[in-house]
């Protein structure tokens, strides 16, 4: 019945120029339930989002909150419905305290005109303790690691006591335990009649907490249903809309030369005695917690950050790696874990954005052969597929897989040895997922080396040949891809 739905949403269009982003769409959120919205890229889900939440006006349909129809013109709106949303694109100010970010226009006021700084940091620290959430409310948020950003983020969402709780890939930047405490939060709002709204590329975790599902492809609707009568496969079928028969691409096989030893690599506070072999043709998965020091060790290694001690050989010959230039010259490339803080110019074009590490090979002393580097970059967007109108597009509006291929475009071109991964997959479709595989499977068949973190167990478990753990900043385990299991590496990781 529809007086018993949170949320019921009936034939809603959207229309850009020249661009169809929602065509006759359907959703249904009943109380106490987590309803999962799956999608590739470009299926019409933040659209969709956009406009529940008042920032887009929708040109046709119905929504219907609690029984009323709304049409919202501002996300304030929304909010004082009962609708709060965990954004994607985190929207922290980083010169305000986790407090200030968390009540960022509902600051608790005394005399109803000053803010009261410690009512806010108390209320705060409550939230964050309730959460399980080890975060101080007074630092401030440029302090913090995107992790723990994004732990601010939800903490903000819940903050607001909505009825309905979008959650758009709340997961990307957390790791494992933050994951599990997250649905714990998640199952004890459901068990309040509340409703949950779960976007996630990570098709394990909507198996794990979501009741039903909802299927958008190319702005349209696919279908929905119950979570317990569709299977991993079926619903990569219908979010694709082919038959998808091998989720992972794994095709390479390692030899016995080692392309990269490293031997007691530490940093003070942050990793501890890490050593290990990459061989030719190998993915090797680095895996564990968030703080268990994965990427500083590859911040180190990439000469971003400085070892305290250690040494770093490179096809048999000693290098010292001080600068990240050092690490270019050797054959090294880094695909960090956060291409929008650290991996994109994003105001920059595709162009510049895939060019700018191989520069110097384009250059005539001083000046740019823009033939050649045009040619180069044409090149990669060929070869990864970049789904861009020009490369003159600006990389902001890209898609998440369409960026990650840019960063990887950029790498390539200065023909690396030795590949770097930093949660490659993360907030892209599983479609482009696939295509991440396989160029991995690839590069690594030349003859190269992959390095590959991932929060991901069944990603590490698909894609690795070997597998480190990592714990507090220790290498706990080398696992044999034949071995390893995902209650080894959790067990191993906790």
């Amino acid at each position: 019945m529809a007086e018993d739905l949170l949320l019921d949403v009936a034939g809603v269009s959207k229309r850009f120029p020249g661009v169809q982003a929602l065509k006759d769409v359907h959703f249904r959120l009943r109380p106490g339930s987590v309803h999962a919205l799956c999608g590739g890229n470009g299926a019409g889900k933040s659209t969709f989002l956009n406009i529940l939440m008042g920032i887009y006006p929708r040109d046709d349909g119905t929504i219907v909150v609690k029984g009323q129809e709304v049409r919202f013109a501002t996300p304030r709106q929304a909010m004082d419905a009962g609708i709060s949303i965990i954004q994607q694109e985190l929207s922290s100010v980083l010169d305000l305290t986790v407090a200030e970010n968390i009540y960022l226009g509902r600051e608790p006021r005394q005399l109803g005109v000053f803010v009261s700084f410690p009512e806010m940091n108390r209320r705060a620290g409550a939230l964050l303790e309730r959460l399980n959430f080890e975060i101080d409310p007074s630092l401030k948020m440029r302090e913090l690691s995107l992790a723990e950003r994004q732990l601010v983020e939800i903490a903000k969402a819940l903050s607001q006591d909505a009825d309905i709780i979008v959650m758009d890939e709340p997961t990307s930047a957390i790791g494992e335990a933050e994951v599990e405490r997250l649905f714990d939060t998640i199952r004890l709002l459901t068990s309040q009649g509340k409703g949950v709204v779960y976007v996630s590329h990570r098709l394990s975790e909507i198996f794990q907490i979501a009741d039903s599902y909802t299927v958008f492809r190319d702005g349209q609707f696919v279908g929905d249903g119950l979570i317990s009568e569709i299977d991993r496969k079926g619903l990569i079928q219908m979010i694709l809309g082919v038959d998808m028969k091998d989720e992972f691409i794994k095709t390479n096989t390692p030899d016995d030369a080692v392309v990269l030893k490293i031997r007691d690599f530490s940093r003070r506070g942050q990793f501890q005695d890490i050593s290990l072999d990459l061989r030719s043709g190998e993915i090797l998965g680095i895996y564990g917690l968030m703080g268990s020091g994965r990427s500083e060790f590859f911040s180190c290694l990439f000469g971003i950050d400085q070892p305290d001690s250690g040494t770093v050989e490179i096809s048999g010959k000693p290098v010292k790696i001080r600068k990240p230039s050092d690490a270019m010259d050797h054959g090294l490339a880094l695909v960090t874990e956060d291409r929008k803080e650290t991996g994109l110019v994003l105001t920059g074009s595709v162009r510049d954005n895939i060019s700018m590490a191989s520069l110097p090979s384009v250059c005539n002393f001083a000046f740019v052969n823009q033939r050649k580097e045009q040619s180069n970059v044409g090149r990669m967007v060929d070869f990864f597929r970049v789904r861009t109108p020009s490369t003159e597009q600006i990389v902001r509006n890209l898609s998440g897989g369409n960026q990650q291929k840019v960063v990887l475009g950029r790498w390539l071109l200065t023909e690396p040895e030795i590949l770097l991964l930093d949660e490659p997959t993360r907030g892209i479709d599983v479609g482009s997922k696939r295509e991440m595989y396989g160029f991995m499977s690839d590069f690594a068949k030349q003859g190269h080396g992959v390095i590959m973190i991932s929060s991901e167990v069944p990603e590490v478990l698909g894609m690795s040949d070997r597998i480190l753990v990592f714990r507090n900043g220790r290498m706990v385990g080398l696992i044999d891809r034949a071995e390893a299991t995902q209650e080894t590496l959790v067990h191993l990781a906790a």
